[in-house]
């Protein structure tokens, strides 16, 4: 959490949007917006009151009442329109989420491209939200399902994805007939602040897509309140679970993507370079700080003699400010971060892993006070290790050496996170027995990064997970809506009753 503040001018004040209107809180709470690569303060946000955060589901709450009967093509045609707009305004908001998030400027438009995906996926709800009809499923008697919106529905978002992360959220939800109330977070609110402006002018009324701003209180306001139907979370591990609990304790759907601790096995039969750029780029791109990072490297066998490649290969990454041309690592987004960083590297150090690479003394000319840690390598890690157990979060990556791929399965499947997972190898039939016996939810196959398209939904499993649905793809069409089954019978004017049936049965 940032620190306080007190509200200074002539710092810019990150607004509130309820009921349709960007307005100034009358809180007393104010934090720093700081730019992570120069420590220069961008912007203020407030905490919101009691009273904020109230008016706020107020407002989705009387939305409801109308948006839920809005045609479905009414709404597809204002994400058509979201979609387009984000598009035209792509290299503004990458500017806004690299100075205030750390990210390289292409970073940062790929942490757009990818929520504007689902944003595009959201313009098909016409055929998202059909439901089912079975004709005669007993004599004269149909049954069919519609898929109704829920009411009002809260998000609360992370620091490393502020444009990717909403745009999973109050979309999907929004085209669904709900309302939303989002809490960006307080690290990073200029991005979700940008999109939702671009929202109102692509059409969403007032009231449907609703922001505060806050910490713990403003997170516990959203599980709790009593308007509030159903709470979409991302983030670390700690808060999610503290977020399932409240929320499904006040009776709401909760799903919650939480923390990670991603590995990628690497088979001597892979195809060098390509494998290792691919865990290079996703070990310490964004400085480490996605959910998904390949954290974890697995070498079996042969491919233990890759270390010194591997260490040559992250040597060749620039560390400098993310909106520097060249850029491939930005700085981590606070002060805070690097020094957990740091303490973890340390403790590596001291528990007798190899440091292969050391990042901590890097400079940048020009931005000295900026939050910066070079790729940072270690090799002869074990399980047993506090840089394997928790998630590091920062440009680190560690290497374990096994010497057979069941072993590199057990390894990965003894993990408590299911995030994600790869494998580098040419083999089919390798691969094959790998992604039927890997207990993780999302598996790649010489691929990284294993995200999936929205056509299908985000899986993580096991401690990475709470709910049993994910937050894009077909999956979240069914946690925003409700199913209700009619079965119905018409008679004929004159038609001839069947008497009195005492049975549950249909005749």
């Amino acid at each position: 959490m940032t620190t306080p503040a007190v509200k200074a001018q002539p710092v810019a004040t990150v607004k509130l949007l309820i009921d349709g209107a960007f307005v100034e809180s009358k809180t007393t709470e104010w934090h720093d917006v700081v730019n992570p690569a120069t420590q220069q303060v961008l912007a203020q946000v407030p905490f919101a009151t009691d009273a904020e955060i109230d008016a706020a589901v107020a407002a989705a709450k009387s939305a409801f009442k109308t948006w839920k009967n809005t045609p479905l093509a009414a709404r597809a045609r204002i994400m058509l329109k979201l979609q387009a707009l984000v598009r035209e305004h792509m290299s503004r908001i990458a500017h806004t989420l690299s100075a205030e998030q750390g990210k390289t400027l292409a970073d940062a438009e790929g942490d757009i491209f990818r929520g504007l995906e689902v944003v595009e996926h959201a313009c098909s709800i016409g055929s998202l939200q059909l439901g089912e009809f079975a004709e005669n499923v007993a004599g004269g008697v149909d049954t069919y399902t519609i898929r109704q919106p829920i009411g009002v529905c809260g998000g609360i978002t992370p620091f490393n994805f502020p444009a990717m992360i909403p745009l999973w959220m109050f979309p999907m939800a929004i085209v669904c007939g709900n309302t939303f109330v989002l809490k960006p977070s307080e690290q990073d609110p200029l991005t979700p602040m940008l999109l939702a402006e671009l929202a109102q002018q692509a059409g969403i009324p007032p009231g449907v897509l609703n922001i505060i701003h806050g910490g713990k209180r403003s997170v516990d306001a959203i599980c709790s309140h009593p308007d509030i139907v159903a709470v979409s979370f991302v983030g670390s591990t700690s808060v999610g679970t503290h977020v399932y609990n409240l929320a499904s304790q006040h009776g709401k759907r909760v799903q919650c993507m939480m923390g990670a601790k991603n590995h990628a096995v690497v088979m001597p039969d892979a195809r060098k370079e390509q494998s290792l750029n691919a865990l290079v780029g996703s070990t310490f791109g964004a400085a480490g700080q996605r959910c998904m990072a390949t954290s974890v490297t697995v070498l079996v066998g042969d491919a233990q003699k890759w270390i010194p490649d591997i260490v040559a290969k992250a040597k060749t990454l620039r560390v400098n400010a993310g909106q520097e041309k060249g850029t491939d690592i930005g700085p981590l987004i606070s002060k805070n971060a690097k020094n957990r960083v740091l303490g973890l590297v340390e403790d590596g150090i001291n528990e007798g892993a190899k440091l292969e690479l050391d990042g901590r003394a890097v400079k940048v000319s020009g931005y000295e006070k900026g939050n910066f840690i070079g790729p940072t390598i270690f090799s002869g890690v074990t399980p047993a290790m506090k840089i394997y157990t928790t998630e590091i979060f920062g440009p680190v990556m560690v290497i374990i050496g096994v010497n057979t791929l069941n072993e590199a399965i057990d390894l990965i499947n003894s993990n408590p996170f299911g995030n994600g997972t790869g494998i580098f190898t040419q083999s089919g039939a390798v691969a094959r027995k790998f992604q039927h016996e890997i207990d993780v939810g999302q598996v790649g196959i010489n691929v990284p990064i294993p995200v999936p398209v929205p056509f299908f939904s985000f899986t993580g499993s096991r401690g990475s997970k709470l709910g049993d649905l994910g937050p894009y793809g077909k999956q979240v069409v069914q946690f925003y809506t409700q199913t209700k089954t009619i079965t119905s019978r018409w008679f004929d004017d004159g038609g001839v009753s069947g008497g009195v049936n005492t049975t549950i049965s249909l005749k």
